[in-house]
């Protein structure tokens, strides 16, 4: 029967039903993903599968328009594409029983096929969420469909048929078929609540596997760091409203990564292996053992590599770890600068991230650490709890491994890590920025004396000189705030004779090394942007 003669309120009902099955389908695989591993349910798996499989470009799109809600972004758009294609599954169904429950199989085979390709997929166990739910989706729609058959004898369509002379007075032959409307919205409705409660039960379980990651961090107590940060300078600080502050809290600190779901990772099973080329001693480290080392705190400051010029994607904070370079030394690494056969080291992810840094930069002398430990707190889940990897003046995509669970020491002609393989620069150095945080962008201030203020950076260079620009002006010196160290940013402020019309105000910064920020505009990809920030105003 054509779908036109259909009537309305069936067409409704079987996409309704569609829609019963997919949530039926997401629910039972949320149950199973709590036997196998949450991050082998079939929406983080289909989202992790888009963004492995998105061009560099897409995602850094992605990440300046969303932000750090890109995430949540991608996984709406997923399950509002699901739920389409459910109802139209549900709509095919009324004629096609067979058909619409072999397209939800085919969406079960597909999340398969999603989750056991993943980087952190280690068995074929994280195909069972998608193909229990797919499953159970295509037993209820086809289940569903028979409450939705026809019963009238009249569902024929006997437009073409030839009149016959005993022909019983009966419906139009428009008539639509009946069915089993009370059937139907008795056995939704058991579904629907059947499906409520399974979907409950998994995100109990996948919880309740949580809790011991989160009991074991709210154990933590960080010992005092044998070598302490020092003190931040009294005059690291600019007195002027809306400048970022110094040290970046923990709620406010950017992430980006790959990460559909934040991994929640028990301390006290967690282990950390070291091997590879150059490595005498592999070895596995538990946290304990981490905690029971020297530990250093250091100031520094971290960019990402998708941050545009005047970006938010840079922040300031206070780290406590393990000393890199002395963990390396110590398994029988020598950096090729000085006859070393590895010169990549290579940290791994417990979801499945890969991340390469250049050997000599981890080990000439500069604070690359192994963090534990975020302005005096125990690492936040978001931002790699256990333990994370950092290396002052690289990019993160190169330097900051969120819960790393593995160091491997190879090359970089043998080995491509997760950013590289997508045309991401295999070294990146940060470039020298600088931003202006006031006024921002549109403002109106006074007449008169208007402060504008900011931030530069060049991560283990350090901040010379800051200087500030009115319009087509001359370039005039910024007052620069006390540095803290070479790995932070520097704050600077400079007090603008503001005139009442429109100005543009542009900002540059030199280095320590007498590099002066260019003002050629760069995309992010493959290295980090490059340009210099500037800010419309209108002064009243």
């Amino acid at each position: 029967m054509p779908l036109r003669r259909l009537d309305g309120w069936r067409v409704l009902a079987g996409a309704v039903s569609g829609l019963l099955a997919g949530f039926a389908a997401l629910a039972s695989a949320e149950l199973v993903s709590a036997a196998v591993r949450p991050e082998a349910g079939p929406v983080v798996a289909v989202g992790g599968a888009a963004i492995d499989r998105t061009p560099a470009s897409v995602k850094d799109w992605a990440i300046q328009q969303f932000g750090t809600d890109d995430k949540l972004v991608l996984q709406i758009g997923i399950l509002a594409v699901l739920a389409l294609l459910a109802g139209v599954l549900g709509v095919v169904a009324l004629r096609r029983r067979l058909v619409g429950a072999a397209g939800v199989l085919l969406f079960g085979v597909i999340g398969a096929l999603a989750a056991t390709g993943r980087p952190d997929s280690t068995a074929l166990s994280d195909a069972l969420p998608s193909l229990t739910g797919s499953v159970v989706g295509a037993g209820l729609l086809y289940g569903l469909g028979g409450r939705l058959a026809t019963t009238s004898p009249w569902a024929v369509d006997r437009a073409s048929a030839p009149p016959t002379s005993g022909d019983v007075p009966g419906p139009d032959k428009h008539t639509p078929a009946g069915w089993d409307r009370r059937g139907f919205v008795i056995a939704a409705t058991v579904a629907a609540a059947a499906s409520t409660g399974v979907g409950a039960l998994g995100k109990s379980f996948n919880a309740s596997r949580g809790r011991a990651a989160v009991a074991s961090r709210e154990g933590v107590e960080l010992p005092s760091p044998a070598s302490p940060a020092r003190a931040v300078p009294a005059g690291a600080r600019v007195r002027v409203p809306g400048v970022s502050s110094f040290i970046t809290s923990n709620k406010d600190f950017y992430r980006v990564d790959t990460a559909l779901v934040v991994p929640k990772v028990n301390a006290g099973t967690w282990r950390l292996r070291i091997h590879g080329t150059g490595v005498t001693r592999e070895t596995r480290l538990s946290f304990a053992d981490l905690l029971g080392r020297e530990l250093i705190e250091r100031d520094i400051t971290l960019t990402c590599v998708s941050n545009e010029v005047g970006g938010p994607y840079v922040g300031n904070a206070r780290w406590i770890g393990v000393r890199l370079a002395d963990l390396l030394t110590e398994h029988g690494v020598v950096p090729p600068s000085r006859g070393g056969p590895a010169d990549q080291l290579v940290a791994r992810s417990v979801e499945g991230m890969t991340i390469g840094t250049p050997v000599d930069d981890v080990m000439d002398g500069r604070d690359a650490m192994l963090a534990l430990g975020m302005n005096g707190r125990p690492l936040p889940f978001a931002h790699g709890f256990p333990v994370r990897m950092l290396v002052p003046g690289l990019y993160g995509y190169v330097s900051a491994c969120k819960w790393i669970e593995d160091i491997e020491l190879t090359t970089f002609d043998d080995y491509d890590p997760y950013w590289v393989k997508r045309d991401w620069a295999r070294e990146a150095p940060v470039k020298t920025q600088s931003r202006i945080d006031t006024p921002k962008p549109f403002a109106r201030p006074k007449a008169g004396t208007v402060m504008v203020a900011g931030v530069a950076w060049a991560q283990h260079r350090g901040i010379d000189k800051v200087e500030v620009r009115v319009d087509d002006g001359p370039w005039r010196p910024a007052d620069l705030a006390a540095e803290d160290t070479r790995d932070t940013w520097r704050q600077w402020s400079f007090p603008w004779p503001a005139t009442p019309g429109g100005h543009t105000l542009t900002v540059r910064a030199t280095d320590r090394t007498g590099a002066v920020q260019t003002a050629r505009r760069t995309r992010t990809i493959p290295d980090g942007a490059s340009g210099r920030h500037s800010v419309v105003v209108t002064v009243d």
